[in-house]
């Protein structure tokens, strides 16, 4: 069934309501973690490809953080290879990092190069390992319950935490209007692989870059308060506030950490972008209303 076709006035009034966020953004760097929904459903995965695309053409320089966990699961599986978290992350011995370095290196990274290559850009796949861009060191992981009288570290292998990032790679590939698309694997001083959360990678990423705006693609429609409304604007001792009184708990509490440590650190904004909305990067950048939950460290 074909859809209605548009008033050619509607699409020339759209584009020139965007006029004022293609000026303010173009030239700066915008830093997307992509992952969820939006790398699984085929409409989701074409409209994120054609949305760098179109920032890329309007001089925007979006640099791609990419996630892969479900990926990886989905391979450990097939491979009869037991997949085993520790307060919700991988346990990566040196059989499950290959997987790991094979999926999100390989099968995931070049297949969102090849979606975004097939829109018209220009998509170069890269791991936190090439030029050492991501050095990283063991995550060391605290764990206590109550029956315990003090916290026990544990080893969960090859999984990490951001050391340094190297930019000189990504804004070479940015000036030459390449869109640099990042597996999160680091490598330490002894050359050893370490899995690395997305969204950590994508705040430290964008605050190397000193980027204008972090986006955090997630499931959800943003953060929301105690009666279920989405917060669209917060500040970062909002954030904190709402921290600390627990209303940011769970599963958001570590994506909304990496966004306020992002801000905190230089970055303009961070945005956390609800991934399940058809060009939900074009939205949150090109209009007033977003879709989802923008923090900053602006005060009136």
């Amino acid at each position: 069934m074909n859809e209605s076709p548009r008033d050619p006035r509607q699409v020339v009034e759209i584009l020139s309501e965007a006029l004022p966020y293609i000026q303010r953004y173009s030239g700066k760097t915008v830093v997307v973690k992509y992952g969820g929904n939006a790398m699984t459903e085929d409409t989701l995965i074409d409209s994120f490809a054609r949305d760098m695309v179109l920032m890329k053409e309007v001089g925007i320089n979006p640099v791609v953080v990419h996630g892969g966990g479900p990926q990886i699961g989905q391979l450990l599986a097939r491979l009869n290879i037991e997949s085993r978290f520790v307060n919700g992350m991988r346990v990566t011995d040196a059989e499950t990092m290959d997987v790991v370095e094979m999926v999100l290196g390989g099968l995931v990274n070049k297949s969102i190069v090849t979606q975004i290559n097939q829109c018209g850009g220009k998509a170069i796949g890269l791991t936190g390992k090439d030029n050492a861009q991501i050095l990283a060191r063991q995550l060391k992981v605290e764990h206590r319950t109550p029956e315990m009288t003090a916290s026990e570290i544990i080893d969960i292998g090859h999984v990490g935490e951001v050391e340094h990032i190297s930019t000189d790679l990504i804004e070479m590939l940015a000036e030459r209007d390449f869109i640099p698309v990042i597996a999160p694997i680091g490598v330490d001083r002894k050359g050893n692989s370490y899995n690395i959360n997305a969204d950590l990678v994508a705040g430290k990423v964008a605050e190397a870059l000193k980027a204008e705006k972090l986006m955090l693609l997630t499931n959800v429609a943003g953060l929301q308060d105690a009666e279920g409304k989405v917060m669209t604007g917060l500040s970062t001792e909002q954030v904190d506030a709402l921290i600390a009184d627990g209303t940011i708990y769970g599963g958001m509490l570590p994506k909304i950490r990496c966004a306020l440590d992002a801000v905190k650190g230089g970055v303009d904004s961070a945005v956390i972008v609800d991934g399940r909305v058809v060009h939900s990067t074009l939205l949150e950048i090109f209009t007033d209303a977003g879709v989802g939950t923008q923090i900053t460290d602006h005060r009136d």
